[in-house]
């Protein structure tokens, strides 16, 4: 029956056949070459992400090997047990690989969805720290986008919340997509609806009542380091329609998912559309980027996922850079996961 089955493979045969066989597992050469004097990784963009250095690095076999392959993406990883980084080549087809960016949140952007005064926090929780993420968004994944969109299977948001009226009016959703006069009325309603909510909460505490012998605790518990409550945001301003950075150039057939609905409906619109390697951008590497829907702890169960590390931020309390963070967050999602770098993703002659 084997050798029926493969040459139904071998002479073009679709069906159950050429199905079975292309399950069939493979034994992978694990053959690890040290390398000489490699470049540091992540390092075209050190404004933003400081680039991974190691003392050992090894090159591996190719480990994604698709037929009639036209995405090249090579990617590493790390192991203790090797003692070093692992490096490999890798060949996708475009056309059953999603470009997924988590949260691009369009905050601070001149939407109208913008950080309440004078204490308010959301995104990287400061207008300064979320107009850098804004130029890396426009730097870094804008153009990565753009150069995927219409060759690889989706272009595709992450963001907070179900699908509201007006953005079903806005956005392509895993449902379906709305005409052009529904975007141009979703367009003014966001606009009015953002633009009409006062951003304004409560001022920091003055004075804080402390016990005698725990004032640690009391202090912490009156004035957190982080508290993005209605306190400071003002009720309802997480109940406003987040929309997609405008730092993203959005095409009418990019689609928006949203957390609120589960990775369930996610994974299996992938699946029904032949997607099985996702190429995941998007903020925060330390929160949402791992942890929500379209994060990697999901999307990994089920898919090749590639992390690309140098299209991602980490954020970065106490520190007026997220550099030292992102490549923190990124080197121990490194020990499970494939990281990828924008350079590294290039399309085949």
């Amino acid at each position: 029956m084997y050798w029926l089955f493969r040459c139904l493979l071998l002479t073009g045969a679709t069906g159950i056949g050429a199905a079975l066989l292309a399950d069939e597992p493979r034994i992978y050469d694990n053959h690890l070459m040290l390398m000489e004097n490699p470049p540091p990784l992540l390092a075209d963009y050190p404004e933003f992400v400081e680039p991974v250095r190691e003392l050992r690095r090894y090159e591996a076999p190719r480990l994604v090997d698709d037929e009639a392959a036209d995405l090249s993406v090579r990617a590493w990883r790390f192991s203790y047990n090797a003692r070093g980084i692992i490096e490999m080549p890798n060949s996708l087809r475009a056309s059953h690989t999603a470009v997924i960016m988590v949260h691009p949140w369009g905050i601070d952007d001149g939407q109208g969805w913008r950080t309440p005064e004078p204490a308010g926090v959301a995104d990287f929780c400061t207008v300064e720290k979320n107009h850098l993420g804004g130029l890396h968004t426009r730097v870094v994944i804008n153009p990565l986008l753009k150069r995927l969109r219409g060759k690889a299977a989706f272009v595709m948001y992450s963001l907070p919340g179900k699908e509201d009226p007006i953005r079903k009016k806005l956005y392509r959703s895993l449902r379906g997509a709305p005409t052009e006069a529904e975007r141009e009325q979703g367009a003014k309603e966001l606009h009015s609806k953002l633009n009409n909510f006062q951003y304004a909460g409560e001022p920091l505490p003055a004075k804080l009542s402390l016990s005698a012998d725990k004032p640690v605790i009391d202090y912490f518990r009156g004035f957190p380091g982080l508290d993005a409550t209605a306190r400071y945001n003002n009720a309802g301003f997480w109940d406003l329609p987040i929309p997609v950075t405008r730092d993203i150039d959005y095409h009418a057939d990019d689609i928006v998912i949203y957390d609120a609905e589960g990775y369930e409906i996610l994974k299996q619109f992938l699946l029904q559309h032949g997607v099985r390697h996702v190429l995941l951008t998007g903020y925060a590497t330390d929160m949402c980027f791992c942890k929500t829907t379209a994060g990697y702890e999901n999307l990994s169960r089920d898919f090749n996922v590639f992390l690309v590390g140098d299209a991602t931020l980490a954020t970065f309390p106490a520190n007026s850079t997220p550099r030292y963070a992102t490549n923190a967050h990124i080197s121990f999602a490194a020990l499970n996961h494939l990281i990828t770098q924008v350079s590294w993703i290039k399309f085949l002659p």
